[in-house]
């Protein structure tokens, strides 16, 4: 078999995190003294998956973004590896060692880790995973506290962002326009949307989320453990492309994200209003998440997250809310058997 070669995909080409080199070496090594020049060395798939440079990002938080390797830095990653192992580590001593004070920073970081809400989560038992009555019992109280008719009509949530929604956004974030008149303008917009549902006999009305840029970022940037990039575009299909969060360390929520505008929604219609948040598997799938844990632990932590909205649409009186898991399936095992 001396004709054969080894291709090995050491550098993980779905996540954005830095590779422990000094690690990846200690098994490298070995495989390498046997097959010598019949080794080669690749990322684990295809680069598309992550964005092309951290260089761009300047505004990023300084100590995470040293946690991090986009697509060129991730050829670097392979370029250290492979001149390490041909020309011994100490050959690439200074690039090593920057990397082994990444990967310690990153794991002993208190913002990655925090007590608190580990605690939380290992609190989690079976009766919070049920619910508190049957199927049956609850649609029964339900048909009779609204009255619906037999097929009630209401729409996904989301309605179009306009050019003035858009241009509004922008002017906000850019420090154009005040908080207040960012306001004025999105319960404008959320008036017209109850206006036209109303016109329409629709039964259960939306806000229409006017002041969500995205179904995922949107929350993410009112939740901790979570940064944003501004140029870290992967294509998703075809010509479109997505901007995926980072989560970086635990994830709680400190204060409650949607329970403004829906109540304010409410405020100008007598029929029912809904309540509506993004799931936690669709968060978790679409975004870029931390590898130094499960993700089902992540995922537990952005369902609590989720959990105290709801409890917090409860108590200021919403009646209906809706949890859209758009990106359930894509969490899901390739394999059947699993």
């Amino acid at each position: 078999s001396d004709h054969k070669i080894l291709s090995l995909g050491v550098i993980n080409g779905r996540n954005i995190w830095k590779t422990n080199l000094a690690e990846t070496l200690n098994w490298l090594e070995p495989i390498y003294a046997q097959l010598q020049d019949r080794l080669w060395l690749a990322p684990s798939c295809s680069l598309l998956h992550v964005p092309v440079d951290l260089d761009n990002e300047q505004e990023l938080d300084a100590e995470i973004r040293t946690w991090l390797a986009f697509a060129i830095q991730k050829l670097d990653e392979l370029s250290v590896l492979a001149q390490a192992l041909n020309e011994g580590r100490e050959s690439v001593g200074e690039k090593l060692a920057s990397n082994t004070i990444a990967i310690e920073s990153r794991t002993k970081s208190d913002r990655v880790h925090v007590a608190a809400i580990n605690d939380r989560v290992a609190a989690v038992d079976e009766a919070m995973a049920d619910r508190q009555s049957p199927y049956a019992q609850r649609a029964e109280i339900q048909r009779k506290k609204f009255q619906l008719p037999l097929y009630p009509t209401t729409t996904i949530g989301s309605f179009p962002q306009t050019q003035e929604i858009r241009q509004t956004r922008s002017g906000f974030r850019n420090g154009n326009i005040s908080e207040q008149e960012y306001v004025a303008v999105m319960k404008k917009e959320i008036a017209e949307c109850v206006r036209e549902q109303e016109a329409l006999g629709l039964d259960v009305l939306v806000h229409g989320e006017p002041e969500r840029n995205d179904m995922v970022e949107y929350f993410g940037e009112q939740l901790t453990g979570y940064v944003f990039t501004r140029f870290g575009w992967v294509q998703s299909y075809g010509s479109r492309c997505v901007k995926p969060p980072i989560i970086y360390g635990d994830i709680a929520r400190p204060e409650a994200m949607t329970v403004d505008w829906i109540n304010y929604a409410q405020s100008l219609t007598d029929k029912p209003m809904k309540g509506m948040l993004t799931g936690p598997v669709t968060i978790l799938n679409w975004s870029f998440v931390r590898d130094d844990q499960p993700r089902a632990e992540t995922c537990l932590q952005l369902a609590l997250a989720i959990r105290d909205e709801v409890l917090d649409l409860e108590k200021s009186g919403v009646q209906i809310i809706q949890i859209d898991e758009a990106a359930l399936r894509e969490g899901l095992p390739l394999r059947k058997k699993q």
